[in-house]
């Protein structure tokens, strides 16, 4: 049996077979249900567009969860740096915390500094810190996103801290 993406009928049935299926990949990744479902629209939006010939359902419904699971992920990571942005926004405000402008100055350069080695890291190291410092998720959580063992997450994270460790004493040099 062969399935147009763009056949109503054909789309019909495969989003009433697999929208449940792809919903619940959204949600376990996102943890939000109304992300999920603009996640899941998305996918079913890109399904449709796209005019793919699909062999058999299962075809489609593995395309489908492989596009909705990269759409979860980056997600989390637009929402990691939205949270970076706005926390970084909040230390550099000047508060009446800092003594004089020289303690803001150090500050300020110090967080570019963790920034910039941030930046340097290999991408798969990268991926793991921006989830776990800066969108504050737990390994398991890091773990469903890449799709990589909870052993393998924390393993990911003491490297790149490692690597952070680093690029960071090598700045102060």
């Amino acid at each position: 049996m062969e399935l147009r993406s763009s056949d109503e009928a054909a789309f019909r049935q495969v989003y009433d077979q697999v929208f449940p299926v792809i919903m619940k990949v959204a949600f376990h990744v996102t943890y939000n249900l109304d992300v999920s479902e603009d996640i899941c629209q998305d996918a079913f939006i890109r399904f449709f567009d796209k005019n793919m010939v699909f062999e058999t359902m299962d075809d489609a419904k593995f395309w489908l969860i492989r596009v909705t699971k990269n759409l979860a992920i980056n997600q989390i990571k637009r929402k990691a740096r939205e949270t970076a942005s706005i926390e970084k926004l909040k230390q550099v405000t000047p508060t009446s915390s800092y003594k004089d402008g020289a303690s803001q100055l150090l500050f300020q350069e110090s967080t570019e500094s963790v920034r910039k080695a941030v930046a340097q890291l290999s991408e798969k190291y990268k991926t793991v810190i921006v989830l776990k410092e800066y969108a504050g998720l737990d390994y398991k959580q890091i773990s469903k996103i890449l799709n990589i063992s909870e052993s393998n997450v924390k393993v990911r994270v003491h490297r790149a801290r490692k690597e952070l460790e680093v690029l960071l004493g090598r700045e102060d040099a």
